[in-house]
């Protein structure tokens, strides 16, 4: 692509750590051969109790139920959207959309993300590109992650990009100039379900887990998990989570020490992660990076410079980039890297939804 380009677009995370749908619109630009980006006020909007249940619940259901649940949840983020076009007066071209992953198991070619593309539009008015994964994992990848493509174009600065989100995953360039990023280990995700088993939604500044005990047997056996020592690409959902985490806490109730344990795992991992030679400026963002008490153990654990940008980017750079990535799909030009996924090329992702307006 050589001419220039201007669009406006928003962009929707909805995130497996159930924390509410953060909600942009973007203004994107190309020219000589670089993209730049400005953004509008970001909104997260909260979670009704009844979809939040029925989100957590989601990879329980039927086959009914749960295309019962795509199509109301597409509906509901339609509503979102609308309401957010109104209140902020911007006039996207389109909306890009994650959806909510219920099922992620790539070595069987199987992806779910769910928030019918279709019902987002007819509800907002306006076009709609989802389903980003589906096309890469067709192609033998891993669907994941596919941030590292805005990371690689909008934030090139920085020498790791790194999301503390549902999963913690990283992107970089190697000594090839390529991209390469994967999901490290879960972060937020196993959190947040510790604390829900004392009536918590999250653990508010990681405070449980300072004033826990690390349980050094239990952190020698989360850091001997198989998945840790597997060269990317490589992905991680709510399965292994079940299979391999999970267990491992057994019916314990002592909550704050199992914190304080799985942040020191979590923090080793990632800065094995980012055992480069040289000072490296590592980007941090995503919801974890409001769990202070977890960054002081990712700045223990490691010598490089964490930097952390201001809130609005924090809390918004997924919505951003996926925004970015159904700009792509927009242009016709690729979203998604084979570099990162390990699909057999280089690929353009996202269903298409019109309207007549």
């Amino acid at each position: 692509m050589t001419q220039k380009k201007e669009i406006e677009a928003i962009g929707v995370m909805s995130g497996t750590s159930l924390d509410g749908v953060d909600v942009v619109c973007c203004d994107f630009s190309y020219d000589g051969g670089e993209w730049s980006f400005s953004t509008r006020v970001g909104k997260v909007y909260p979670y009704t109790p009844e979809m939040l249940e029925r989100l957590k619940h989601s990879h329980e259901l039927s086959g009914h139920d749960l295309a019962q649940l795509d199509v109301d949840y597409g509906r509901f983020l339609g509503g979102l959207v609308k309401k957010y076009v109104d209140e902020n007066h911007c006039n996207p071209r389109f909306v890009a959309s994650h959806g909510y992953t219920v099922f992620h198991e790539p070595q069987k070619g199987l992806t779910l993300q769910i928030g019918s593309g279709a019902h987002i539009a007819a509800v907002s008015g306006l076009d709609t590109i989802c389903d980003f994964r589906t096309t890469d994992v067709a192609l033998g990848g891993n669907g994941a992650p596919l941030v590292p493509i805005g990371d690689m174009l909008l934030y090139g600065n920085f020498d790791y990009c790194l999301n503390l989100g549902g999963f913690a995953n990283i992107s970089f360039d190697n000594f090839d100039n390529q991209r390469i990023a994967y999901d490290i280990c879960p972060m937020n995700i196993v959190a947040n379900t510790l604390t829900r088993r004392i009536g918590l939604e999250f653990d508010k500044g990681g405070e449980l887990g300072r004033n826990g005990m690390v349980d050094k047997e239990l952190l020698a056996k989360l850091n001997a998990i198989p998945y840790y020592s597997l060269h990317p690409p490589k992905s991680l959902g709510r399965e292994f989570v079940d299979a391999e985490i999970l267990p491992l806490f057994d019916q314990r109730t002592d909550i704050e020490n199992l914190l304080a344990t799985y942040y020191q795992h979590a923090a080793y991992q990632i800065a094995k992660a980012i055992a480069a030679d040289g000072k490296c400026d590592v980007l941090v963002t995503g919801g974890g990076v409001f769990n202070s008490y977890f960054i002081e153990c990712l700045k223990n654990n490691t010598k490089h410079g964490i930097v952390i940008p201001d809130k609005s980017e924090i809390e918004f750079k997924e919505a951003i980039i996926f925004a970015f990535l159904g700009v792509l799909r927009y242009f016709g030009l690729p979203n998604c890297l084979k570099t990162v996924t390990g699909a057999c090329c280089d690929n353009i992702g996202g269903a298409v939804y019109r309207t007549s307006k």
